[in-house]
Order: structure tokens, then C-alpha cells, then sequence
């Protein structure tokens, strides 16, 4: 790529941000577009036009009310977890910021005025010959000063730079989002999940007992002053199937209702009564009256439905429970309180909140989910190694060089000068772009396949192994894509030897990423800043599709960040630009842009627009924090072999970088993790502002198919699962 291909590429990229930025300016003053760009606000009940005026709203006015959010209030509307997001955002913007501000004005001059590359004219390895002529940004770069150069120690001394850097401001966020998350558990408002525990692994009940009545007698023994109540986890998936199918055809009855009641006119009062055939898809099968239909479909339902509870809760239960204690702070002691003597028996950990359990998983035993655990991350393996060749691939034949060889018949169209300049912009990247949105539901369903417990556990899971995916797919697989089966042989015998290669090409893919990264936050940025997507396919849904409030407030739900992919999407852009912070250290204000940019669109997504779906109280930032040492070990590994290659005599000073990383996350790990794995009795001691009302807690577990519809009828529904009758002791 030449220079004039890049400008075009950053022209073109920052245009259509400006322009998606005008369209959402414009949408989003519009009452009837409310729902796409304010559903957050409406969901809690909040005026989106409240203190200002529609039409003095300027252009940037959202980027002032994002600024002026406070932590409380990103926490009110997206949870700790949203917070914790932006404090990763803001975190590798502050790295990126005070690296920059050493990094350009030392090592652009130095590199500059060097003449390295006069002296080496040959094309560097894994280079085609329009990135040799891309002279005018390599002067920039590290590829520019001359072998054992002095000018080199300000390169090795930047590497210092750069990881005390990370150090701090990553122990500065850790301490801060460690704060966050006790503020949020000691709050004096009443969650289910902090009065209950999650038990697996229960041993096999005595031939008169039920699982029930072995679980309530072995935790009254255990805590017998706050032990409340239990409940047996039960296979509930054919009274599932029953209620779902209840619920479908009272979703129909109020679509019909309302089709009925538009279909009554003037001339035609008495209307005309839907109908529907009941075969494949509505399109075969005998033509009925849908109300009646549905009602009497509902009626022959309901008592399979009761039916199908009573033996569910009896004759289905399986050995896993969820516990409950009549105080927070007993329920922080339980969960952390080894129960029994051998590790594969009564298994206790924090219940997750009641709307993101996985309640097929519950039941697995210890053994089960480790063997799945392995065999999962063989597979994942699999996957991160094989598919390097399709990306392989890709970065070899979407070259225009190679489109013209292998389809002669595009060469009218990419031999013209402005669509060849465009193609050389935005073809690689695009194609790379397009190819890994296959993935993110493989690794979720493959996580869940795991046995994990919660929703919240699987999206942690499925980010960490997209993260490493992306690593060595498209970081790493790019820059040595030619050379990486070629040398497959070497790198089983000798793994050591991957540092050199890519210390050899690393250089050579320095333009690819900077125009990786400026479409990534230009023209990403724009399309979610302004919701076209969700704009048009709402108006679509609303127009043709909805009848009833609620299939009109299902089309309009944004769901939340969707962490699983965002979070290894925001890690991929911080490991290239970490690693080419000192090869090339223009790429640092495209990183700065890039983190900029997205912390205040997904603050103001998070304040407007998503909901979350599930709060873990801030649990994915560990996990952030290790991908974010993986990436500077990455780059300290990498900038050895690069100024080694420079046969900079030197370059070993860098060696004691390494093991300072591996102390200081171990540091961080001994200080502040056991407190995001379990809850810390000074947290959950804290006063509540009411008396907690344990039928409520109790009842927010029961799954809707199983749900007794008075409260009252709790009790009946506990001793449904014992075959002893049971009363939970009074506060």
C-alpha cells in the first residue's frame, strides 16, 4: 500500500464517521425513533427529552452529557459490569496517552533523521513490492536506524517506558475497580443471589429420603441458626415445553385480539375473525378461528402443565440445590465454608442471579465438567490452530496482484486508478473483518457445553477464548501468514523460534494494521454510534410485523454490550498497538483515537441504549487484566527479538522485563483476586435498608414453569419436593 492509498483509506474511513454521526443526530431528535436510540431511559422509566430542547441539541451534545456521567450513574443504567468495561477502556487509553507522550516526540525524530533504510533497499521479508515503495512512514519507524546504532537505546529505554507505564495505571484500575465492585455488593438494596448458594456434587439421597429432604437435613445440622430453605434443582424441560407452548398461544390470542379489533369498520362493525391453518408454518393443514383455536388449545394444556409440575418436583430431582440463609452475610460464609471431607462431594459456591442460570448445567457432576472442560479446550485449540490457513489465506489472495492473476476478468475493473486505490484500502480488511463474525457462537455454545453454571461465567469464557483466537489468528497469523507453515516444522522443534520470526516481520505489517485500526474506529464506531441496523430493522418489525405492546417492546429490545465479543475485539486493537507502540510509534495516536473514541459511544450506550441482561459485579475485569499482561509480554518478547535483530549488543537489558510481569500479575492476582471470587464478610455485613422478605428471594428461583401463581402457595410447592412436610423456622 502507498501513501496515497493510506489517506485515501483514513478519508474515506473518517467521512462516513462524520456522516453516521449526522444521521444519528438527526434520528435520534425524532419522538418515533425513541425506542432505537433511548431504550435504556425508557425502560426505567426516564424521559429521554427531559432538560433539553429538541431543537438546540447540537451535534456533540451527546458526547457533553457522557463526559459529565458520573460512576454512579453508568452503574444505575448499565450495572457494575458496564463500569467495569469503561474503566478497561480508560485504562489502556491512559497506557496509550502517557506512552505517547514520550514515545512521539523521542523516537519520530530519532527514527527520521536515521537512514537505515537507504542503506538496506532490499524488500523486507513478507513485504510486496507496493509496501517497499511505502517509504515516506517507514522513515517514521524503527525499520529506519541503522544496525547497533546508539540511536537504538531510546527505542530499548521506550520499552521500559511503556510497561512501568502499564503497571501503574493497570494497579491504579484494579484497585478502582475492586472499590466498585464492594460499593456494589454492600449496598443496602435486597438481591436474591446474596441470600442464597449454589450447591452441587450432593451424594445420592437414602432409598426413603428424597434429595430434598437430604439436602434441608445436612445444611440444618451445618447452620442451624440462618439456614432458611432449599431448593432441589429439578429436570423441568417437558414442563418447559409445556408452558412455552401455553405462553405461544396467548401471544397469538393478543395478536388476533388486536387484528380482530382493527378489522371492525364502519361498514363492516361485526369485523372479521383471524384464522389460521394448523399444519407446517400456518401453510397447510385444516383453516380455523385463531382465538378459539388457542383458547382451546390453552385449556388442554393447563392441566398437562400441573401435572407435569407435580411430578417434576417429586420423581425429577436431581443433585443440585440452591440454598438460602436468612442473611447476606451467612450466605457469604457458606459459600466460602469447605462442607464436606473429599472435594467431589457437596460442592458449594455464590448462586448466580436467578435470570442468567444455565439450569441444565447444574446437575453435572465434578467429574463430568472437568473432562468436558478438557475436551472443549481441545477443541478450541483445534480451531485457534487450523484456522490460520483459511486466514492465511485471505492475506495472500486478497492482494490486487493476486485477484487479477487468479480472475483476469476483474481486470477492467481494479486496473482503473481510483477503484485500485479504494481496493488496496479496504479489501484485506474488510475481507478479515467479514470472515471472523462466524465465530463468537461457536465459543459461546462450546463454553456452555462446559457445564458452567451462569450466563455471565459463559460470556467470560467464550471472551477469553475468542481473545486467543484473535491473537494468533489475526495478529499473529497475518504478520508471519507466509512464513507460518512454511516454518511449522522449525517452530515444533525449536518454539523459541517464533520470536524471531516475528521480530523479522512485524515491521513489514506495521501499514496494515494502522488502516486495521482506523476502520475499526471510524467507520465501527460510526454504525454503532448510529444504530442503522437496529433503525431500520425496527421501523421494518413495527410496520409489518407488531400488533401487540409486547411484540412492539421485543423489537425495539437492545439487549446488552455483548461482552463475549467486544471485550476480545477492544484486546486485539491493544495488542498491536502495545506491540508496534515502539516499532512504529505512529499507531499510537490511532490506538488513542481508537479508546477515546470508544469510551464515550459505549458510555453513551450505556446510559441510553443497552440493558444488561445479567450483573456479575464487575467479574470479567480479572480476566481483562491477564489478557492485558498477555498482551505486554507479547510486546517485551517481541521488542527483545526486534532490537536483537538490530544486532544491538544491549537488547538484553530487556530480559528482566519478563519475569517483572509475571511478579507483578502474580502481585495483583494475591492481592485483589480472592475478593472478585468470593464475597468478603466486611462487605456483606453491611445494614439493608428493609427487612428482606425470604418467600420473595425464594420464589425469584423458581423457573417460570414451575412457579405456583400466589405467593401463598410456596410452602405447597417445598413440600411437593419432600416427602417429609418441612415449614422453614420463622425470623
Amino acid at each position: 500500500m502507498d501513501l496515497s492509498s493510506f489517506i485515501t483509506s483514513l478519508g474515506t474511513s473518517f467521512v462516513i464517521f462524520l456522516a453516521l454521526v449526522l444521521v444519528f443526530t438527526w434520528l435520534s431528535r425524532r419522538p418515533g425513533n425513541a425506542p432505537v436510540y433511548y431504550p435504556n431511559l425508557l425502560l426505567r422509566g426516564l424521559d429521554p427529552w427531559e432538560g433539553r430542547r429538541r431543537g438546540t441539541r447540537s451535534p456533540l451534545g451527546w458526547v457533553r452529557n457522557a463526559l459529565a456521567a458520573s460512576d454512579a450513574d453508568v452503574v444505575a443504567a448499565g450495572g457494575v459490569d458496564a463500569a467495569v468495561y469503561l474503566v478497561f477502556l480508560s485504562s489502556m487509553l491512559s497506557i496509550l496517552v502517557f506512552s505517547g507522550i514520550v514515545l512521539l516526540p523521542v523516537l519520530l525524530p530519532i527514527a527520521a533523521t536515521d537512514h537505515g533504510l537507504d542503506l538496506t533497499p532490499e524488500k523486507k521479508p513478507n513485504q510486496t513490492s507496493d509496501q517497499s515503495n511505502f517509504s515516506e512512514l517507514e522513515r517514521l519507524a524503527l525499520g529506519n536506524v541503522q544496525k547497533s546504532s546508539m540511536r537504538l537505546w531510546a527505542f530499548l529505554l521506550a520499552v521500559y517506558w511503556v510497561s512501568f507505564v502499564t503497571y501503574f495505571v493497570l494497579w491504579k484500575s484494579y484497585k478502582h475497580v475492586s472499590n466498585l465492585r464492594a460499593t456494589a455488593r454492600s449496598t443496602p438494596d435486597i438481591k436474591p443471589e446474596e441470600f442464597a448458594v449454589l450447591v452441587r456434587d450432593i451424594p445420592s439421597p437414602p432409598p426413603d429420603e428424597t434429595v430434598k429432604d437430604s439436602v434441608d437435613s445436612y445444611f440444618r445440622a451445618l447452620h442451624p441458626n440462618t439456614f432458611y430453605r432449599s431448593m432441589v434443582v429439578t429436570d423441568h424441560t417437558k414442563a418447559d415445553k409445556i408452558y412455552q407452548e401455553i405462553e405461544g398461544h396467548r401471544k397469538k390470542i393478543a395478536r388476533a385480539e388486536v387484528v380482530y379489533a382493527e378489522s371492525k369498520t364502519a361498514s363492516k362493525p361485526e369485523g372479521t375473525r383471524p384464522t389460521h391453518r394448523t399444519g407446517f408454518l400456518g401453510l397447510i393443514g385444516q383453516k380455523v378461528d385463531t382465538i378459539e383455536y388457542c383458547n382451546e388449545k390453552i385449556k388442554e394444556l393447563v392441566p398437562k402443565l400441573e401435572a407435569e409440575q407435580k411430578s417434576t418436583l417429586l420423581e425429577k430431582q436431581q443433585q443440585a440445590a440452591i440454598v438460602f440463609f436468612n442473611s447476606r452475610s451467612a450466605a457469604a460464609s457458606a459459600s466460602q465454608t469447605l462442607h464436606a471431607q473429599v472435594f467431589d462431594k457437596w460442592t458449594v459456591m455464590e448462586a448466580p442471579e436467578p435470570r442468567e442460570i444455565i439450569w441444565p448445567n447444574l446437575p453435572r457432576k465434578i467429574y463430568e465438567r472437568q473432562i468436558r472442560q478438557v475436551v472443549i479446550y481441545f477443541i478450541v485449540f483445534l480451531i485457534v490452530v487450523f484456522y490460520t490457513i483459511p486466514i492465511t489465506a485471505i492475506s495472500a489472495v486478497t492482494t490486487l496482484e493476486k485477484l487479477r492473476e487468479k480472475l483476469p476478468f476483474l481486470k477492467v475493473v481494479v486496473d482503473q486508478k481510483a477503484i485500485k486505490t479504494v481496493l488496496q484500502a479496504y479489501l484485506p480488511q474488510l475481507a478479515l473483518i467479514v470472515f471472523l463474525a462466524l465465530l463468537p457462537s461457536l465459543l459461546m455454545f462450546l463454553s456452555k457445553s462446559e457445564g458452567i453454571p451462569s450466563q455471565s461465567h459463559v460470556v467470560r469464557a467464550a471472551s477469553g477464548k475468542y481473545f486467543y483466537f484473535i491473537v494468533f489468528n489475526v495478529f499473529l497469523g497475518y504478520t508471519i501468514g507466509t512464513t507460518l507453515f512454511s516454518s511449522l516444522t522449525t517452530l515444533i522443534n525449536n518454539p523459541p523460534a517464533i520470536v524471531g520470526m516475528l521480530a523479522r516481520s512485524l515491521p513489514g505489517s506495521a501499514t496494515f494494521f494502522l488502516t486495521f485500526v482506523a476502520l475499526k474506529f471510524f467507520v465501527g464506531y460510526g454504525l454503532e454510534l448510529s444504530r442503522l441496523v437496529p433503525f431500520i430493522i425496527f421501523h421494518l418489525k413495527r410496520k409489518y410485523l407488531c400488533k401487540t405492546e409486547d411484540e412492539l417492546r421485543a423489537a425495539w429490545a437492545p439487549g446488552n454490550l455483548g461482552y463475549n465479543t467486544r471485550v476480545p475485539n477492544d484486546m486485539l486493537i491493544a495488542t498491536v498497538v502495545l506491540c508496534y507502540s515502539v516499532i512504529a510509534p505512529l499507531i499510537i495516536p490511532f490506538g488513542v483515537a481508537y479508546f477515546a473514541l470508544g469510551w464515550l459511544i459505549a458510555k453513551n450506550q450505556v446510559l441510553r441504549v443497552y440493558v444488561p441482561s445479567y450483573e456479575s459485579n464487575g467479574r470479567m475485569w480479572p480476566h481483562m487484566h491477564t489478557r492485558i499482561i498477555a498482551a505486554l509480554l507479547l510486546y517485551q518478547t517481541t521488542m527483545l527479538g526486534v532490537i536483537l535483530l538490530k544486532q544491538f549488543y544491549y537488547a538484553p537489558i530487556l530480559i528482566p522485563l519478563l519475569p517483572m510481569s509475571f511478579i507483578f500479575a502474580y502481585v495483583c492476582q494475591m492481592r485483589f483476586y480472592p475478593s472478585f471470587t468470593r464475597t468478603p464478610l466486611e462487605v456483606a455485613q453491611h445494614e439493608l435498608k428493609e427487612t428482606p422478605n425470604m418467600d420473595a428471594i425464594y420464589s425469584a428461583y423458581i423457573p417460570p414453569c414451575l412457579k405456583p401463581d400466589k405467593l401463598e402457595d410456596l410452602d405447597v410447592f417445598e413440600d411437593a419436593q419432600s416427602r417429609v412436610t418441612s415449614r422453614a423456622p420463622s425470623m
